[in-house]
């Protein structure tokens, strides 16, 4: 019987079973849709938002929407502080990182934030030279809030922080969420197996692939929103990774097939990867841009909606 692992990505999510059916039903909706259980197909989701969040967030019904004004603010939720460097080189991947995601100065973001409440709306905000990614509206308390889950969620797995999100319990984030992910991929007997990744879960994938020896094979990695392309992320893997040869070749024996939209805040600032993972200087990852609705382009519900997700995903696990 042919597996799809599912890890999901940055910020708090509802509770564990909750998010999966989510993903399940987003996955088989609508004209096209891929029912996997009708399919023959067993699945399993990766949950990881309680090693960094005190509880699961209540508002499931808004994760679900397409709506803009509910799934943009459930993405956002969880509300964590900024993250505090151990040491230098913590504080250069922060300032990095923070650069990347707004790709504006202090001045222009609090031009941006002044124009907005003074409109009552979101406000467009453009950079001299500016990507398209700052000229959509995308309202800068929503920018903020995403940007500090991003690095806070980042910058602890990244560099393994100590961290308690509720009395009582402590991890250490990238030893814990690395075991849940590869008990995972241990526990599943199937001679086809594919992994499907969301923004931040998509480099804790190619980290275990890559990274950990003793982390089981799978046949194909598709990547959803990731920002994977960014440099500063890409350090980190060092010295397993290198761009001449950074693709996770011993660890996945099909493909790996990474989608991206342009718009989306998460993965805008590089979004294309298959340059920067070569497998011996020769491209294995297939970029494929899709266009989801909104300003909103995040979404992991609008991803699973696009016809070349679920066409790869069925490509993938030979249906």
């Amino acid at each position: 019987m042919p597996h799809v692992t599912f890890i999901h990505g940055l910020a708090n999510k509802p509770e564990a079973q909750k998010l999966y059916e989510i993903w399940l039903r987003a996955l088989a909706k609508g004209d096209g849709g891929l029912d996997l259980a009708a399919e023959g197909v067993s699945s399993r989701l990766v949950y990881w938002a309680d090693v960094l969040y005190a509880q699961p967030d209540p508002d499931v019904a808004a994760y679900e929407s397409t709506a803009e004004r509910s799934a943009e603010e459930v993405d956002a939720s969880g509300n964590p502080p900024p993250p505090v460097a151990a040491n230098a080189r913590e504080q250069a991947f922060l300032d990095a990182m923070r650069a990347n995601f707004t790709r504006l100065s202090d001045a222009e973001i609090a031009a941006a934030e002044a124009a907005e409440a003074a409109a009552g709306a979101p406000q467009p905000a453009t950079a001299p030279g500016a990507t398209p990614l700052e000229r959509i509206p995308l309202p800068w308390w929503l920018k903020k809030r995403i940007m500090a889950a991003q690095l806070r969620d980042a910058h602890h797995y990244l560099f393994n922080v100590e961290h308690s999100p509720r009395p009582g319990t402590t991890y250490r984030v990238q030893t814990e969420i690395r075991h849940r992910f590869i008990d995972a991929l241990k526990a599943v007997d199937s001679d086809r197996h594919v992994v499907v990744a969301h923004s931040m879960g998509t480099f804790i994938a190619y980290d275990c692939l890559k990274r950990v020896p003793d982390c089981p094979p799978v046949d194909g990695l598709i990547t959803l929103g990731s920002p994977l392309g960014i440099d500063e992320l890409q350090d980190c893997f060092k010295p397993e990774w290198t761009r001449i040869d950074g693709y996770p070749a011993s660890h996945l024996r099909d493909a790996w097939v990474n989608l991206f939209d342009r718009l989306d805040v998460v993965c805008g600032a590089d979004p294309k990867i298959a340059n920067d993972f070569l497998s011996a200087g020769l491209k294995r990852i297939t970029d494929t841009e899709v266009n989801n609705s909104g300003w909103w382009r995040h979404s992991l519900v609008k991803y699973f909606g696009q016809p070349a997700l679920r066409d790869t995903l069925r490509r993938l696990l030979e249906l």
